[in-house]
């Protein structure tokens, strides 16, 4: 990673004639892209860092694009050679999502909904026209091979892991008729593809949108039904059939020929369900496989958006042996599988989470157990060897920024992870009364600081349960 860092520095210069203050790492979602904020002065940009060269192409010349069409999304300020890199504006750092949470889902937000599914139309409608679809990532258009694909996607990385019985050929003809009625779509234009409230960036009261590279040809339906239907935003029934109601009349401003409302809301509950299922495979790919906390922690509201819609809407299309899986997929006993049991006031069990210093002794255990789980820190890169960090400590944004950007913590610590929630979630139901965590490096100052603070988090943001945290060598500094 430092020498991506020094290429952004070295492109940034290029552009700007001038040396960035300072550039930052920005949390990794789900994707292999990587960010980074840049600080010049009083502004900021984003680079991009991604060595799928063909993704970067398409992003690039979409968003030129769309640009010149004045619709809102960043401008691309220069890329390096080998299209690896690329500068962009910065758009801000407050999502529809983060404002939705702020207004606590009042009249402001739903205002900014309203203006994300005005400029959708305009996106999709305006920006189709010129726009050339030979870039795009897979399939030109979401057809029914797309579609297919999104049912195959919920059906291996989510279904098969249930390991549900189902007749295997009903399902797959019950896909291949959904899949043909809903290309039998009579409006397509530019589909986004991942329109969500996290890709919509609030700024002064405006909106404008980012990541749609993935974007291809396809119903106007899907990209309304991302949106309205994203579990984390957790909208009101009530919000979205307005929201939908206000949408149709946008495109219907720019159509040559309004829609059939009873036809088009018909493939709308379609392609929410479609929606749905890739949500779900994609929360499967990510957290069953690739064992991604945030992913594993979104399954249960996902499988509670699918049973309401499967509860309240109805797709215009005969699929039995679909429609069986389906409700067994959101059976209550399918929830609890990916509901982590969580403590409350009455449970015994405490955890104590230490930072040590291997060259002053792993902590007692004071409790009857005699001792708890070790991690040796050392074989991550200790930033006190550079002088920038030697009077910091791991709690400490710079330091932070270090061990993530720089070493393999994240990946150490969700290996880390994988272990200690299982004896959580064993302590928490046999009723146990004390867990120790320890996590020891040279000092006891950086890395292992770190990493019982990260640790700390995890386990009251996943379980809420009781903690005492302490770092051994720097008490003197702070105590949790």
């Amino acid at each position: 990673m430092v020498d991506v860092i020094a290429a952004i520095e070295a492109l940034f210069n290029e552009w700007k004639k001038a040396k960035a203050d300072r550039i930052e790492k920005l949390p990794q979602s789900g994707g292999d892209r990587v960010y980074f904020r840049v600080y010049f002065e009083t502004e900021t940009y984003i680079a991009t860092y991604n060595l799928h060269v063909k993704e970067n192409q398409t992003f690039i010349a979409f968003s030129r694009h769309f640009k010149s069409k004045g619709l809102p999304v960043p401008e691309v300020l220069l890329v390096n050679d080998a299209q690896t890199i690329y500068l962009q504006e910065d758009l801000g750092t407050s999502s529809l999502l983060n404002e939705l949470e702020k207004d606590n889902h009042g009249e402001r937000a739903y205002g900014l909904f309203k203006k994300s599914l005005t400029a959708l139309a305009s996106m999709q409608i305006k920006g189709d026209a010129g726009l050339d679809y030979s870039l795009c990532l897979t399939a030109k258009e979401f057809g029914k091979q797309a579609i297919l694909s999104d049912l195959l996607y919920f059906k291996y990385y989510f279904l098969d892991t249930l390991q549900l019985p189902y007749d295997k050929q009903a399902l797959m003809d019950d896909f291949d008729a959904l899949s043909t009625y809903l290309t039998r779509t009579e409006n397509k234009y530019f589909m986004f593809r991942d329109f969500q409230s996290r890709n919509i960036i609030v700024q002064d009261n405006n909106v404008q949108f980012i990541d749609f590279q993935g974007g291809m040809k396809g119903a106007l339906q899907y990209d309304v039904a991302s949106l309205l239907w994203q579990a984390k935003a957790e909208l009101s029934e009530k919000w979205k059939d307005d929201l939908l109601a206000f949408y149709i009349e946008e495109i219907n401003g720019l159509l040559e020929k309004p829609v059939d409302r009873t036809i088009f809301v018909s493939q709308y509950n379609g392609y929410v369900l479609i929606r749905l299922l890739q949500v779900m495979g994609a929360y499967g790919f990510r957290g069953l496989f690739e064992r991604k906390a945030h992913f594993l922690a979104s399954i249960p509201l996902g499988l509670k958006n699918l049973k309401f819609f499967l509860e309240n809407k109805i797709v215009g299309i005969h699929t039995p042996e679909f429609d069986r899986v389906l409700r067994m997929v959101v059976s209550e006993e399918i929830v609890q599988r990916f509901q982590p049991q969580q403590a409350n006031e009455d449970t015994p069990l405490l955890v104590e989470v230490n930072s040590f210093s291997y060259k002053k002794g792993i902590p007692v255990d004071e409790s009857t157990n005699g001792g708890g789980f070790v991690f040796d820190m050392r074989s991550i890169l200790n930033p006190g060897r550079f002088d920038d960090y030697k009077t910091l400590s791991g709690k400490d944004k710079s330091v932070q920024d270090f061990l993530e950007q720089r070493t393999k913590m994240n990946k150490y610590l969700n290996s880390v992870w994988d272990l200690v929630d299982i004896a959580v979630e064993d302590y928490l139901q046999r009723g146990f009364s004390h867990l120790q965590i320890n996590f020891g490096c040279t000092g006891g100052q950086h890395r292992s600081v770190y990493a019982a603070e990260q640790t700390a988090r995890h386990l009251r943001n996943k379980y809420k349960v009781r903690l005492v945290l302490t770092h051994t060598n720097t008490a003197n500094w702070f105590k949790g």
